[in-house]
């Protein structure tokens, strides 16, 4: 048997913001309307489904595999907005960008405060 992750709503404020916020800092597609949630489509065939919530929204952390190239893209959209980021998830080390396995990343925030990370290589065991 194979197990694969679908999908996974992310509760947020306002999805159109958020959803967009997304993709416009990765670079992927437009979001597409699935009922009442924004659906945001990964190459792996994994989805974001931005779902609107106007009670307590727990925060969560999502991390994203990207190539050498895109990293520098996306990292220029970031600088391009004026975003903070930071090399660790405690947000002690503002500013800067981590190496790690041989590659690189950093964190960063969306719009309701969810911790989005990039990376160019995953964690050891993560691949």
């Amino acid at each position: 048997m194979s197990v694969q992750l679908n999908h996974t709503i992310v509760w947020c404020r306002d999805k159109q913001k958020s959803s967009v916020f997304l993709v416009g800092i990765l670079g992927l597609p437009d979001p597409t309307p699935f009922g009442p949630m924004l659906v945001v489509k990964l190459d792996n065939h994994v989805s974001l489904d931005f779902y609107e919530n106007d009670g307590k929204i727990a925060l969560q952390h999502y991390a994203f595999l990207i190539g050498e190239d895109e990293f520098d893209q996306v990292f220029a959209r970031l600088g391009e907005r004026g975003l903070p980021y930071w090399a660790d998830p405690g947000k002690q080390r503002p500013g800067e960008t981590y190496q790690y396995n041989g590659g690189r990343g950093f964190y960063f925030d969306d719009p309701d405060g969810h911790l989005l990370e990039v990376m160019t290589r995953p964690y050891e065991g993560g691949d």
